[in-house]
């Protein structure tokens, strides 16, 4: 059996393919752990941020919005990119204001997620907030969502049958719900 420090792989070329606005992507050969070599294709994203807002009853505050990518709708926790350098506190604190207008007294970290190891290199950090006071939201220009007050019980429920299926909206409520036995 292989130790881990038997797993690495190493580069051995890499070649950018495509550098945008919020992601690039690069094909590297590596090095496997037994000599050959073999190709991984990597899409290099801004770190990111979650937040699980739960208000005095217990009510996640959830955003809808289209995903282009999967042409549809999907219900999530509010979420963003966190600004280059940017603290992922101060960063999560900013996009739960602009896209509900909370502000809340008590925000806890819910630990860190990679969404998919497999090819895309980000990092989204999870939180959790309470005390919720509501202010105006500030939305970017090109964001569109609707707000939605869900039990946190009903959104448990969801997450285990897979009516939600983002995976940092079910990540965020389990780990809540483990953590805080609701």
């Amino acid at each position: 059996m292989m130790k881990p420090a038997d797993l690495k792989e190493t580069t051995l070329t890499r070649k950018d393919v495509f550098q945008g606005r919020i992601l690039g992507v690069h094909v590297d050969t590596v090095r496997l752990p037994n000599g050959a070599t073999s190709t991984r294709e990597v899409v290099e994203h801004v770190d990111g941020v979650a937040i699980l807002p739960l208000d005095e009853r217990n009510n996640v505050l959830t955003v809808t919005q289209y995903r282009y990518v999967f042409g549809k709708t999907l219900l999530e926790i509010p979420a963003g990119k966190l600004d280059p350098g940017e603290d992922p506190v101060t960063g999560a604190l900013r996009e739960l204001k602009e896209e509900t207008g909370a502000v809340p007294d008590t925000f806890l970290p819910l630990g860190r997620i990679l969404p998919s190891p497999g090819c895309y290199a980000e990092t989204l950090h999870l939180f959790l907030a309470r005390g919720l006071h509501m202010e105006e939201q500030s939305l970017d220009p090109d964001e569109f969502l609707e707000l939605e007050r869900i039990p946190f019980s009903e959104m448990v429920h969801r997450c285990l049958t897979g009516e939600i299926e983002d995976a940092k909206t079910v990540a965020a409520v389990l780990k809540a719900k483990l953590q805080l036995d609701l």
